[in-house]
């Protein structure tokens, strides 16, 4: 693993040889291995590990990046040259500012011991009982069992330093026989998997969609569980960058300090809420902010990179990507504030509705308008008279998300929810009037 004594021994080979006028290095290192399991049987597991080493060059006012995967001094003197011949090529950059100098940094630890020690042993054991279950029920389950522990460090010439380690684990099941019911966990401790009550919950999803029957499309009030709301809102994070919204990509523009969702949605990007992952800080290591996004549905702060924030008049905020990049910034631990209603709780004051357990192959139609179009899938339910009454056949939609949002009756506790279309989040399960279904899958 990464150590302060090997990055800076690193960072001086690279600075020796570069001979820029600035010169940026990031660390980043990881150990990762994985477990797979399908009909039953566990039929992969996998481990590697391996460092990422990219250099930034600045010279002339010229900036480029080189990486390379080797860190013996010659490989190393290597790409530090190829990032200053590749800054030579470069036009001058008149915006280009100097590299920051040392920054202090909110320290958060996500790093788990017992995470970066999980034996494939470990691993093999939670997947019999999940697998157990599943020939228990007359079902076939398939899915992943994950660890990875990394570690990344950002120097440059005007003397910063910043680190980070982290470990994550992540569990992922689908249980099938005929229909199919599914659940997903992704935290920085692997004690936090609770992978028997996601394996108890997809199975029941399963058995519950063993005969799902037609309904027709149309608007229906949805109750949305966790990984279905990530899934979508995770299509908004952009939307809230400086650059974004000054380049007229994002469905903000011009729309800072106007009500753009209901009351009852107020989102913040945070990474030190204790539901999050990732370094407090960006990839120019300025210190990440926590940032109010919307209030009680007014858009009140947008996130900055320091390039953007000098052409819109604002302060950085620590959400730069590392450079050279075309994107600026984004926010990337968002948290949508939460309610007190369960999910129990909103099917049983439901007249009529449909329960969404998750979404796929989510695509964008209206970026202004941030019309998406996907399917729902593993567990798709028909609400009546406040139970759930029968599995559905999944349904495509066309839905704003703009308008999705000014449409939220009900919101549940807030949870870190892990999906597939998008990276994790802190979400609330939703229950949303008149969501638009335009059509009936064929499965």
């Amino acid at each position: 693993m990464l150590n302060e004594a090997r990055a800076r021994e690193i960072f001086e080979v690279v600075r020796q040889a570069s001979g820029a006028d600035e010169t940026e290095v990031l660390l980043e290192t990881h150990q990762s291995a994985l477990t797979r399991f399908a009909n039953n049987t566990i039929h992969q597991n996998v481990a590697e590990e391996g460092i990422h080493v990219s250099v930034r060059a600045v010279v002339d006012g010229r900036t480029a990046r080189a990486t390379t995967n080797k860190t013996d001094p010659e490989s190393l003197r290597r790409v530090a040259g190829q990032a200053v011949a590749s800054a030579r090529w470069q036009p001058k950059d008149p915006e280009l500012l100097p590299m920051p100098g040392p920054q202090t940094y909110q320290r958060v630890e996500r790093f788990d011991d017992a995470t970066a020690a999980l034996t494939p042993e470990a691993r093999a054991a939670a997947v019999e009982k999940v697998v157990a279950r599943a020939e228990k029920s007359g079902l076939i389950a398939a899915g992943i069992f994950s660890s990875t522990s990394a570690a990344g460090a950002l120097l440059n010439s005007r003397g910063l330093y910043a680190e980070h380690r982290e470990t994550k684990a992540e569990f992922s099941v689908t249980f099938l026989d005929g229909g199919s019911g599914w659940a997903k966990g992704n935290f920085t401790r692997a004690s936090e998997l609770n992978i028997e009550e996601l394996a108890a919950r997809a199975c029941e999803k399963a058995l519950a969609n063993r005969d799902p029957k037609e309904i027709p499309p149309g608007r229906y009030t949805v109750i949305l569980e966790p990984a279905a709301v990530l899934d979508l809102v995770g299509f908004l994070f952009y939307d809230f960058a400086g650059t974004a919204v000054l380049d007229q990509r994002s469905c903000f523009t011009n729309q800072v300090g106007k009500k753009v969702f209901g009351e009852n949605i107020t989102i913040t990007d945070d990474v030190f809420h204790a539901g999050q992952a990732g370094a407090p800080w960006d990839g120019e290591g300025v210190p990440r902010q926590a940032v109010a996004l919307v209030e009680r549905g007014v858009l009140k702060s947008l996130v900055y990179a320091r390039h953007t924030a000098k052409k819109m008049n604002a302060q950085p905020t620590g959400h730069g990507f590392p450079l050279p990049n075309e994107y600026g910034e984004a926010p990337m631990n968002l948290v949508f504030a939460g309610g007190s209603t369960s999910v129990d709780e909103m099917i049983r004051t439901t007249e009529r509705g449909v329960l969404v357990t998750r979404l796929w192959y989510i695509r964008e139609v209206d970026p202004y308008q941030k019309i998406l179009t996907g399917m729902t899938r593993d567990g798709t339910y028909l609400v009546e008279n406040g139970r759930v009454r029968q599995a559905a056949r999944n349904l495509r939609f066309n839905q704003s998300l703009k308008e999705m949002l000014n449409q939220v009756e009900l919101l549940g506790p807030a949870v870190r929810a892990a999906g597939e279309e998008s990276f994790e989040m802190v979400v609330p399960p939703m229950r949303v009037r008149d969501f638009h279904f335009t059509e009936v899958t064929k499965y």
